[in-house]
């Protein structure tokens, strides 16, 4: 009763034919695999920087991972238009 068995998978196929039709389960299957393409293509993108910090090792990790030591703008005493206006300048 557990298993999926052949003719569970032939039940599915009838009933997506009757709702979707002949002429769009081709399409269907095109944006199916164009969507699987683009997760993989993602997740790639997401696991690359993430395999060269672990590759880098402990101490190139640190270094990313430390806050920023380059100065901000000087804000004490001025309004918020003076902020916005010195962070168009730089």
């Amino acid at each position: 009763m557990g298993a999926i068995e052949p003719i569970h998978i032939l039940i599915v196929l009838i009933v997506v034919l009757l709702l979707f039709g002949a002429k769009r389960i081709p399409e269907l299957g095109r944006s199916l695999g164009s969507g699987i393409r683009e997760l993989k293509k993602s997740t790639q993108e997401f696991h690359r920087p993430v395999e060269a910090g672990v590759e880098a090792g402990p101490r190139a990790q640190a270094a990313l991972m430390a806050p920023s030591t380059a100065p901000g703008p000087d804000v004490r005493g001025a309004s918020a238009g003076d902020v916005s206006a010195s962070r168009q300048d730089a």
